[in-house]
């Protein structure tokens, strides 16, 4: 923190990602030591969840989005609702978006979705 400029103050930072990418964040996010932004799951699940809520220290609270296609063959939809329900038993914050027809993969409305996920979350950057 010696480096930083105070015309650039630290704003705490967002993780996302999609499949493995998901997982990896929501695990690492929920259990990072310092405060987050938020986080991003895309098609994924809660790996390690027996480990929860027992390792989350700073992200109890922390702004969560899940999002997850019904027909998804990879990673069972399924096993993103249940994540999600454990997520939702320490952190009621957390939003879990379903995409009806969706296999492993993206569309327009998920990224509408996380836009305003972001857009909400990430404060005034004047």
């Amino acid at each position: 923190s010696s480096g930083i400029n105070a015309e650039w103050p630290l704003r705490p930072g967002f993780v996302g990602g999609f499949s493995q990418g998901g997982a990896i964040a929501l695990y690492s996010g929920l259990s990072y030591k310092h405060r987050l932004g938020g986080i991003i799951a895309m098609s994924c699940y809660l790996p390690l969840r027996n480990e929860f809520p027992g390792v989350i220290t700073a992200n109890t609270d922390v702004p969560l989005i899940q999002c997850h296609g019904n027909i998804d063959p990879v990673v069972p939809y399924r096993f993103g609702q249940v994540s999600s329900i454990l997520v939702n038993s320490f952190n009621p914050s957390i939003q879990f978006r379903t995409y009806t027809g969706l296999a492993h993969s993206a569309c327009p409305e998920e990224f509408r979705d996380i836009k305003k996920f972001l857009t909400q979350n990430l404060g005034d950057l004047s």
